[in-house]
């Protein structure tokens, strides 16, 4: 298995060097470098995953990498079931954004650029992915951030796209700098870095103090990656970038990381409970927070990217009651159902030149008819209604709450499935539905697709659908969970009996009525655009205004770090520092002033210098004469 394991990365990153040193001649065809790479690459992942399927696992190295000291560590991966899973979900949907992205992107002048970055940051993920120590995942942990900086902010001339990119970067140094300092305590505590060692060697003999830090700094890494409360502010500016970008990174890959970490990692987290029920009520709270605030959203983009908060905070719930096969499963589905609703509003915004405000959209279902399908499957998985898979991870998530007594998680959890349908069927009547609320000239140019932009929407639409069969629950857990049980405990809760069918009975009942709420408001008769997005009270005001979080973090925390700044500018650095500097100099000027009085130039006063000097000489050696 090591010569397919290392194939898997080395493809998007032959790609990449490709793309980033031929850029000039590749141009406009760049594609045919970066998507076969990427396909090449889901190909052998498939192969890895079926061995892994009969029970092949692999821990190997590349290289020895750093040795100081006692200090040693080598680019090491670890493939087993958790990883396989990985790298399918990070190889096959990037495979097929890459392949959007290529009608998608047509025509831009950095279309050569942007298959470079793609192919990096797919890289950077399989690499983190497969990860076999915590000092390559933190390598490649920052390498997919910045990746994700260069993609955000792709088109650099539009000032809002660049401010973003920033501000994801910034917002991402802050929960990166905890996940670094757990791993330094991790090397202090156990005295290697290596996954096998460290969960060995995880056992009542450290305090349980320890690691509730390591667990809470890691759980930082965390918050700041998949965008958890308080961290979650850069992800809905990261719209800026292009859609592609946001179905590949901020749906289906990168934000995902910090899930993956903190299952993949469990037995830390498992050595202090404590940090476990934090996981798990950051996330429930994420969950509704994030879907309270994509209710009033009017950029359909931004109502996306609040749904991917909301659902990465039900991802955190599972795995924090610790549901981690629950949490992963619902990784999987939701990259298939976010990817494809991302894409199909690429595809919204493409048919209607760049539009992406939903005031200005309406009745596009009969010109754009598999779009409309396909993000309709999307929208049905993310509001969890069966027989999609989004309901089969949902509900898991739901149950598994329930099931481990943290009733109040449970409630906060349905709670955020009744705004998931309600924000998700407003955007598609809003979108597709009801009367045409743009120009006549836009209304006239409406038009479908191209084919390498629909296609991957079909993909995705039927994994949407079918993949919810391996998470049909039963008495022996679901399949997926059972496949996972050699890296991730298995916890079989109740599947059967009333209890679990009322469980999911109200889930899906809750559900439609969301959905039947947002018919009741929007798809009963024709939406007055000018109603939409406008406060009608002071609630309505807070949530379309994001709960001001930006505006308070502003006030907390950038203008006095500014203001600080500048008094560092102007007091510190002119005043003192440069004061200091300028004062040495005009005492040597000052100095060199003095002595240039002995420089007359007229030799009478050399040679009387020269006389005194003798005589000077001559008196030192007569008065050291014993």
């Amino acid at each position: 298995m090591s010569r397919l394991v290392w194939l898997i990365p080395l493809f998007p990153l032959v790609g990449a060097l490709a793309n980033a040193l031929l850029g000039r001649l590749t141009g406009r065809f760049a594609h045919w470098i970066a998507v076969p790479a990427l396909g090449l690459s889901f190909v052998v992942s498939c192969f890895v995953f079926a061995r892994v399927l009969h029970g092949e696992t692999y821990v190997g190295q590349l290289f020895p990498w750093i040795s100081a000291g006692g200090f040693k560590t080598a680019v090491a991966v670890q493939v087993d079931q958790l990883s396989a899973v990985m790298l399918l979900v990070v190889t096959g949907v990037g495979f097929l954004i890459h392949l959007y992205s290529a009608g998608y992107m047509h025509g831009d002048a950095g279309f050569a650029r942007f298959f470079t970055y793609l192919n990096l940051f797919v890289f950077s993920m399989v690499m983190l992915v497969l990860a076999g120590d915590f000092l390559v995942l933190y390598v490649f942990w920052e390498a997919v951030g910045l990746c994700s900086y260069l993609l955000i902010g792709f088109w650099y001339a539009k000032q809002s796209a660049s401010d973003a990119g920033k501000k994801a970067f910034i917002v991402n140094r802050v929960g990166d700098f905890g996940f670094g300092l757990g791993i330094m305590l991790i090397w202090t505590t156990f005295g290697t870095l290596t996954y096998g060692e460290v969960f060995t060697k995880a056992t009542d003999a450290v305090s349980g103090g320890t690691y509730l830090a390591i667990a809470l700094l890691l759980f930082m890494g965390a918050c700041g990656k998949s965008a958890q409360l308080p961290l979650f502010t850069w992800l809905p500016d990261a719209m800026e970038g292009p859609t592609p970008v946001s179905a590949l990174i901020h749906a289906a890959t990168m934000v995902t990381a910090g899930v993956y970490m903190v299952a993949r990692c469990h037995k830390l987290f498992e050595m202090a409970p404590l940090s476990l029920e934090i996981v798990a009520w950051v996330g429930g709270l994420t969950a509704l927070f994030a879907a309270s605030i994509g209710l009033a959203q009017t950029d359909i983009k931004r109502v996306l990217a609040y749904s991917t908060i909301s659902q990465l905070g039900y991802m955190f719930a599972a795995v924090g009651v610790g549901a981690y096969a629950a949490g992963i499963f619902h990784l999987v589905t939701h990259a298939f159902f976010k990817a494809l609703l991302f894409l199909g509003a690429g595809s919204v915004i493409h048919g209607l030149h760049g539009e992406q405000d939903l005031r200005r959209m309406g009745g596009i279902a009969p010109r754009m008819l598999v779009t409309t399908v396909t993000f309709l499957v999307g929208a049905i998985g993310l509001a969890g209604i069966p027989p999609f898979a989004g309901f089969f991870s949902k509900d898991e998530i739901l149950a598994s709450a329930f099931h481990e007594g943290h009733v109040a998680l449970w409630a906060v959890l349905l709670l955020g499935v009744l705004l998931t349908a309600f924000y998700t069927a407003r955007v598609v009547l809003l979108a597709f539905f009801g009367g045409p609320r743009m120009s006549k000239q836009v209304a006239h140019h409406i038009h479908e697709s191209p084919a390498v932009m629909t296609v991957p929407l079909g993909a995705l639409a039927v994994l949407t659908a079918l993949a919810g069969i391996v998470g049909v629950p039963s008495s022996q857990g679901t399949a997926f969970a059972r496949f996972l049980a050699p890296v991730l405990p298995l916890r079989l809760a109740e599947h059967g009996g009333v209890t679990a069918l009322a469980l999911a009975a109200v889930s899906v009942v809750v559900a439609v009525g969301g959905v039947f709420f947002a018919w009741l408001v929007y798809g009963r008769g024709p939406v007055d655009a000018s109603c939409i997005g406008v406060p009608r009270n002071v609630v309505h005001r807070i949530v379309l205004n994001k709960y001001y979080v930006d505006e308070i973090y502003d006030a907390l925390f950038v203008q006095p770090i500014y203001r600080l700044c500048l008094w560092c500018s102007r007091v510190v650095d002119l005043t003192m520092i440069d004061g200091l500097v300028n004062g040495v100099g005009a005492a040597v000027v000052a100095w060199a002033l003095g002595l240039r009085r002995i420089q007359t130039g007229f030799v009478m006063n050399y040679a009387l210098g020269m006389l005194l000097g003798a005589i000077a000489l001559v008196a030192f050696l007569l008065a050291a004469r014993p």
